[in-house]
């Protein structure tokens, strides 16, 4: 079983996207609602994937990106950008923190779902 972390402040979406995904496959979700809390579980629960919202108050999904990507604990969990911000700056930003993909909100749950897998099988190769 896969585990996934999801980080998002809006728990409507996040708890839809964990159901969603659970029915949808093999995995194990928790959710964050903000960027402190979401390293501190990312660091105890060590998941296999991350999904990341950007637009977050106090800490960004960009500062969390960075702070993931800093941590041993954490420095290896891939990080899938899933966002409404669908401008390329915003993707180019995310690239430069070493992402693994980048998508854009409102998402089609077999499209993550495919993304994951996709991620996934690229990391394990």
């Amino acid at each position: 079983m896969k585990k996934i972390l999801i980080i998002d402040d809006e728990e409507d979406l996040a708890f839809f996207v964990k159901a969603n995904l659970e029915l949808a496959g093999d995995y194990q979700v928790s959710t964050a609602t903000s960027g402190k809390e979401g390293i501190k579980l990312a660091a105890r629960f060590r998941p296999d994937i991350i999904l990341l919202d950007i637009m977050m108050p106090a800490m960004d999904g960009y500062e969390t990106l960075h702070k993931l990507k800093s941590e041993e604990k954490t420095l290896a969990i891939p990080v899938i950008m899933l966002t409404a911000k669908a401008d390329e700056d915003s993707k180019m930003k995310a690239a430069t923190l070493y992402n693994e993909d980048y998508l854009v909100k409102p998402v089609q749950i077999d499209v993550l779902n495919a993304k994951i897998q996709e991620v996934l099988t690229r990391r394990n190769s």
